[in-house]
């Protein structure tokens, strides 16, 4: 089983020091890292944007680059860029508004039919509306 990881959850456990998570973060941290142990945590490219940037240091921005090295990304295919705007726009008709980026993995994780592992709130609603499972 392949789990497409969200940046918020890769960030909580590569850019956040440990000490500095509370026990609801711990028990995410906890799952990555037995999803990356059964080699089951995936990531596409915007994703891995995402974690790279803001890193002002250079030299821990190549220690988090080479973290992230052994991860391949999932494919994005031209389908995928055409199925999250029409997510986002039917999810805008209904008063909700999700990012770009957001719902090109959900496009992706429904074109492959893997789950979504997240702890941002906005995919608990995206789920509502859209046929894609988030890993619980």
């Amino acid at each position: 089983m392949t789990v497409l990881i969200d940046t918020s959850i890769w960030s909580l456990a590569l850019r956040r020091r440990r000490a500095g998570i509370n026990p609801e973060e711990r028990k995410l941290v906890d799952r990555w890292e037995s999803l990356v142990r059964k080699g089951q945590a995936a990531i596409i490219g915007p994703i891995r944007q995402e974690i790279l940037s803001g890193i002002r240091n250079a030299e821990h921005f190549e220690k988090l680059r080479e973290r992230l090295d052994p991860f391949d990304d999932l494919p994005i295919m031209k389908v995928d860029y055409v199925e999250a705007p029409r997510l986002f726009n039917g999810l805008r008709g209904r008063g909700i508004t999700g990012s770009p980026i957001d719902l090109l993995i959900c496009a992706v994780a429904r074109r492959l039919g893997v789950e979504i592992f997240s702890s941002d709130e906005d995919f608990g609603r995206y789920s509502r509306h859209l046929a894609i499972r988030l890993l619980r």
